[in-house]
């Protein structure tokens, strides 16, 4: 039986449970506190923070692989665990060139996939003509740790932007490093595409969805999105090339714009499982946790296919402070006809936090009807 360990232990991590079960695998999980909710379902739990090496180190001597939940980590010290032999998959190197958003851009640029223009403050070199070049508004984005919206900001002029640096330092230098330039895409949608890398290279890839963002936070997930043929073939080349090129083994999320020529551009990568593929877990015949255990054990992937003709999924996100657990709510939501509700047992409730989710199955492949369906959930679940 493989043991597996996972670095953070928050809904991710705890949504890989069914699926190692089903595969035989074990799971602990390095994470601060007791309470978060993959520790309920590890066999085994390291009560650290993420970036905390000495604990990884203790981690790797009790399991076989190490994987990630998220990529808040210290790539340098955890190279020197790996240089002792412990294996981490998607490896180290491949995670090297996405964790600063700048590096990123510049990786999927040199690759030559299609990106937003975009410039690092770090290099104040011609920055005024820079900015200039591409107008406002302009996105302000930081180069590590945002999620969710966090560290995103659109600004509309220069002296908008000007005060955004100084409240986040006295040292304008300093300020400056932490982040990139990017032009606003005024994008028609929002996409997704989910896919996995085998250990012998065989790259899947889920069907590319619509993902659709309130204040930065993904509210809804509608699979399949509309695309024409084309587009889809594009994005799954995008994957292919990217997944091959880092030599990646387990599950990326890749989040994207089509703009309203048609034009589709990479948003951002992140190298573990990802918020738009949540619905694989009730829609398809293998979910991203299943896929993502598969191929960081070394198994064959499996069929990633839809077995319903789409399906909508719906975060269900804080909008108080709270210790309920809306148990009324989900009763409601669990009614409704091929509703799956996912509750990620969190002992608290803030605004915007993702306490849970809801997938709903359907025959119908409109997406006026997806987004009927997300609407009667939210007319449920927030208060009116």
């Amino acid at each position: 039986m493989k043991r597996v360990g996972v670095i953070g232990g928050g809904q991710l991590a705890w949504m890989m449970g069914d699926a190692a079960k089903k595969l035989g695998v074990e799971l602990v999980v390095q994470t601060p506190s007791s309470d978060d909710p993959a520790v309920a379902i590890a066999q085994d739990a390291i009560l650290a923070n993420v970036d905390d090496a000495l604990s990884t180190e203790i981690l790797a001597k009790r399991t076989d692989i190490i994987t990630f939940e998220n990529e808040f980590v210290n790539l340098d010290a955890l190279s020197l665990i790996q240089d002792q032999g412990f294996c981490f998959r998607p490896r180290l190197e491949a995670l090297t060139p996405l964790l600063d958003k700048y590096d990123q851009r510049s990786y999927l640029q040199n690759l030559g996939l299609p990106v937003p223009q975009f410039f690092a403050l770090s290099q104040p070199k011609n920055l005024s003509s820079q900015i200039e070049q591409l107008g406002f508004p302009l996105v302000l984005k930081s180069r590590r740790h945002g999620y969710d919206g966090q560290g995103t900001f659109i600004i509309e002029d220069l002296a908008s932007l000007q005060q955004k640096l100084n409240l986040h330092s006295i040292d304008v230098a300093s300020s400056q490093a932490q982040f990139l330039i990017e032009e606003f895409v005024p994008f028609e949608r929002e996409l997704a595409i989910i896919a996995a890398r085998s250990v012998e290279g065989e790259v899947v890839t889920y069907p590319v969805v619509e993902t659709q963002q309130e204040q930065q936070v993904c509210r809804r997930v509608i699979a399949p999105a509309d695309l024409t043929p084309n587009q889809v073939a594009e994005i799954e080349a995008i994957a292919h090339t990217l997944l091959n090129s880092l030599e990646v083994v387990g599950v990326f999320g890749i989040e994207l714009f089509l703009t309203k020529a048609g034009k589709i551009l990479i948003n951002e990568i992140a190298p573990r499982t990802h918020n738009s593929g949540h619905f694989s877990i009730d829609a398809c015949e293998t979910s991203q946790f299943e896929q993502h255990l598969r191929a960081v054990c070394g198994l064959p992937l499996a069929n990633p296919a839809l077995h319903c003709a789409s399906a909508v999924m719906v975060n269900l996100l804080g909008y108080e402070i709270s210790t309920s657990h809306y148990h009324s709510q989900r009763q409601k939501l669990a009614a409704i006809p091929q509703a799956f509700v996912h509750w990620y047992g969190k002992t608290e409730s803030r605004p915007g936090r993702k306490l849970g989710h809801v997938t709903v199955l359907s025959d119908d492949q409109s997406r006026d009807t997806m987004i009927t369906i997300a609407h009667t959930i939210e007319s449920i679940w927030y208060p009116s």
